[in-house]
């Protein structure tokens, strides 16, 4: 057994984890998905749009699904592998994609997008986004819910009871609101989420680097030993991701 978990720990621990592409994890961990298909709605709204911001893009995965573009469409990534991975995927199809550090402002004029998109930002500027947005533009994002994975996170760093209290739907709507922005719509749901084995846990902790801040495999060893044997003895390990579904418009 211990070097079962020696040999799926090395692994794991080696893979690159840049860009946004968890095919990896195929056949190691299952996400059930949300039921309003995220990427093909944001790629019915960019096929109207005039001019479109696609904000933390990550390695342009997502986006790179749409078949068309509007005439002006704009990306944006703060971490430098991702940038690489973005440029490569969306150049070619005439996207530009713009070095941004997730922190106001965005480097672009008022009112410059009918259009603003986001799968899993992991910061909300409200204010910047009212901004960038012309007067009856939308805003259409997935957003990460309150305590995703947590099941996961509290096994490594233990109870988490103020974090547990972020990215609450009913909060984001009012800062939303806050922002000068009417809400449309605001679906949450939670999704069940299994690790089959502790290679797929060690890829998406050192993936989602943001579950376990301090996660490293030796600084985590024992606790990673003790979850390998319970998956073994168990099956696979169960958490639920917390998915919401936003959007928002600006009046006219």
């Amino acid at each position: 057994m211990d070097s079962d978990f020696e040999k799926l720990i090395a692994e794991a621990d080696s893979v690159s984890v840049d860009g946004w592409d968890f095919s990896w994890l195929d056949g190691r961990a299952t996400e059930a998905r949300p039921s309003w298909g995220y990427q093909k709605q944001q790629a019915r709204r960019l096929a109207t749009a005039h001019a479109a911001l696609d904000i933390q893009t990550g390695g342009g995965e997502v986006l790179a699904e749409a078949e068309t573009f509007p005439p002006t469409m704009v990306a944006t990534e703060s971490w430098p592998p991702n940038l690489v991975k973005a440029t490569r995927l969306l150049h070619p199809r005439g996207a530009v994609v713009v070095a941004d550090p997730d922190e106001p402002p965005l480097p672009f004029a008022d009112a410059a997008f009918d259009l603003v998109t986001s799968r899993h930002p992991a910061t909300i500027w409200w204010d910047e986004i009212a901004r960038v947005l012309q007067p009856g533009g939308t805003y259409f994002a997935q957003h990460v819910g309150p305590a995703s994975v947590f099941e996961l996170v509290e096994y490594f760093l233990g109870p988490q009871p103020e974090a547990r209290r972020g990215r609450d739907p009913e909060t984001e709507a009012a800062q939303a609101r806050a922002a000068g922005l009417e809400i449309v719509q605001s679906r949450p749901e939670r999704l069940r989420v299994e690790f089959n084995d502790i290679g797929a846990v060690v890829y998406f902790l050192r993936k989602v680097i943001w579950m376990v801040p301090s996660f490293t495999v030796d600084g985590y060893r024992d606790r990673l030993r003790d979850l390998h044997e319970q998956i073994t003895a168990d099956g696979p390990f169960v958490a639920y991701s917390a998915r919401t579904l936003v959007e928002a418009r600006k009046p006219m």
